[in-house]
């Protein structure tokens, strides 16, 4: 998304245990959205310790239920069934957040919300989908891709169609526009 915008960038894995983090959150009852942008702040965080001159972007995402029950990334193709069955004919809420640090500190944040209804499935097209699944839909939260086949999952969708695909890009743009990151 940053290169087709045309914001030149590198990449630099944050070295945080998410996993660790997401309990922590959860256990003080902080809501899916806060998660997520939790989680991005202290990636951007970790990666602008390493790299304390530049402005580092972090990003999360979070998948909740209308109950706030949060769902994680399936990490087998049993999990991806069984998310997906819990999901059919259901409305989810998707938090996309980011976040931009320089010299340690966050100098901007944002959270975009989508609600995204999935259309009831067949026993038969969840079993086709997780067959044909490839390992990138089992690193996404939701298990699905909307730019791809994952589309066909869905009845509505309510927001940005960047944010599903991991960032809040136009507030994102612009705040590097104020900062002068990128051209005006």
């Amino acid at each position: 998304m940053l290169t087709a915008a045309g914001v030149p960038f590198a990449v630099a894995p944050a070295d945080i245990d998410e996993a660790a983090e997401k309990i922590r959150l959860q256990a003080a009852a902080t809501s899916p959205a806060d998660v997520a942008l939790a989680l991005a702040i202290l990636k951007a965080q970790d990666v602008a310790g390493r790299y304390p001159s530049s402005c580092v972007l972090g990003s999360d995402q979070t998948l909740s239920l209308n109950d706030g029950a949060m769902f994680d990334k399936p990490l087998s193709s049993a999990t991806l069934k069984n998310q997906l069955l819990q999901l059919a004919g259901t409305t989810h809420a998707l938090h996309s957040a980011a976040a931009l640090v320089l010299d340690g500190v966050v100098v901007w944040q944002a959270v975009e919300t989508v609600m995204m209804t999935m259309r009831s499935l067949s026993d038969e097209f969840v079993d086709n989908y997780v067959a044909a699944a490839t390992p990138d839909l089992l690193g996404c939260v939701g298990g699905y891709q909307i730019e791809g086949v994952g589309l066909q999952l869905f009845t509505a969708i309510e927001g940005s169609y960047h944010a599903i695909l991991g960032l809040p890009l136009l507030p994102l743009l612009s705040a590097l526009r104020d900062r002068g990151i990128i051209a005006q």
